[in-house]
């Protein structure tokens, strides 16, 4: 359904400075997409890193985009990028996506007086209570702080004191865009017999995911629950933190047991051959991998961490655990792997869940009002 406004004519600036590709550029890409079918009369234009794993998938879009390099942390082609696309666009208001990208729009604001923005609040860490930090959060061209979740809203409110800036507005998955095509069947490029459970997971090597825990799952249920017919595969791009992962694979006997596939294009249409779903993170905002798991209908072991539990219910629609408690996730794999019944339980729930609140069709509604009543159309 497309919805006009005649009184709205505004151009958005989405800014990203994220060098690798991850739920928060999906977040862009979708919005994006939804703005350009459901609101034609809203443009939209989105700067990301030049070179960056970003370009490539908006290479492949329809998106307007542009890019600038950002070899060092603060790179003043970025900043002058910023001011350039704003004057040359008539920018009305610029949408922020990440604390990199909010320093070198604050830098920029200071040359080119640029016009209000919005900042999206992806994950669940608290905002440092640092001098510079805090200036940041509370810069006065901030007109809104879109929380992913009202675990990320309750911890930023510690730092931000203009509290009422804080909104919670869930992402969502977009369901026009939805497959479940691969290049391969992972049982039979892994040669991984049909009577094995895959249990899978995906995202990128960062100390958030904490994938030590995915690991150690993997260790107890095939070493000390006895477990061999499980087979466990992480899709996500690697990091400095790789090697060390892999080491330990090796170090627990686990080779034959864990596949890390690395960064893989379209990643998440290989969940449908996820007998299970796997996430040990011990931070989160709202985890793109869970919002698709629950759209494939693929039962769902987590943690509890950030705004998790506002999408998994324990018992009602997937199994929680506390962060770093590979004992407890192991139960919930075995319990869950044994009961069909659960399973059936846990996905029809969770996809009508998805559907009511977490689609991006809602997300970039609630997102329009926002835009809307900080250029004052009614």
């Amino acid at each position: 359904m497309i919805h006009t406004f005649e009184e709205i004519l505004m151009h958005i600036l989405q800014v990203s400075a994220v060098t690798n590709w991850g739920g928060g550029e999906y977040h862009i890409e979708n919005l994006c997409n939804e703005l350009g079918d459901t609101y034609p009369a809203i443009e939209t234009t989105v700067l990301c890193v030049k070179e960056s794993p970003f370009e490539k998938r908006l290479q492949k879009s329809n998106i307007q985009f542009h890019t600038a390099p950002l070899r060092i942390k603060i790179d003043l082609r970025f900043v002058f990028k910023i001011g350039k696309i704003c004057r040359k666009y008539n920018i009305d208001l610029i949408h922020i996506h990440d604390p990199s990208a909010l320093q070198l729009c604050i830098i920029a604001d200071k040359i080119y007086n640029l016009p209000p923005f919005i900042l999206s609040k992806k994950t669940s860490f608290p905002i440092k209570q640092r001098k510079k930090t805090l200036y940041k959060y509370n810069y006065p061209k901030i007109k809104k702080i879109l929380c992913v979740s009202k675990e990320t809203k309750k911890i930023s409110e510690k730092a931000i004191q203009d509290k009422s800036k804080l909104i919670t507005v869930y992402h969502g998955t977009n369901l026009k865009t939805k497959s479940s095509d691969t290049p391969f069947l992972l049982r039979e490029k892994f040669e991984i017999p049909s009577s094995k459970t895959i249990i899978g997971h995906i995202g990128n090597h960062i100390k958030a995911k904490h994938l030590e825990t995915f690991i150690e799952v993997a260790y107890r249920i095939i070493f000390i629950e006895k477990h061999l017919d499980f087979c466990f595969v992480q899709i996500g791009t690697f990091s400095e933190r790789t090697e060390s992962l892999l080491k330990k694979v090796e170090e627990l006997g686990l080779k034959e047991h864990v596949i890390f596939m690395g960064y893989t294009p379209q990643a998440s249409n290989f969940i449908p051959q996820f007998d299970i779903a796997l996430m040990t993170s011990q931070s989160e905002g709202m985890p793109q991998f869970i919002y698709e798991s629950m759209y494939h209908k693929t039962p769902i072991v987590t943690t509890d961490v950030g705004g998790i539990p506002e999408l998994i219910t324990h018992k009602e629609n997937g199994l929680l655990a506390k962060m770093h408690d590979a004992e407890t996730l192991s139960k919930h794999l075995l319990l869950l792997d044994k009961s069909n019944e659960l399973k059936e339980q846990f996905v029809s729930r969770s996809y009508e869940k998805l559907l009511q609140k977490f689609t991006t069709e809602n997300m970039t509604k609630a997102t329009v009002e926002i835009y809307k009543s900080i250029l004052g159309h009614a």
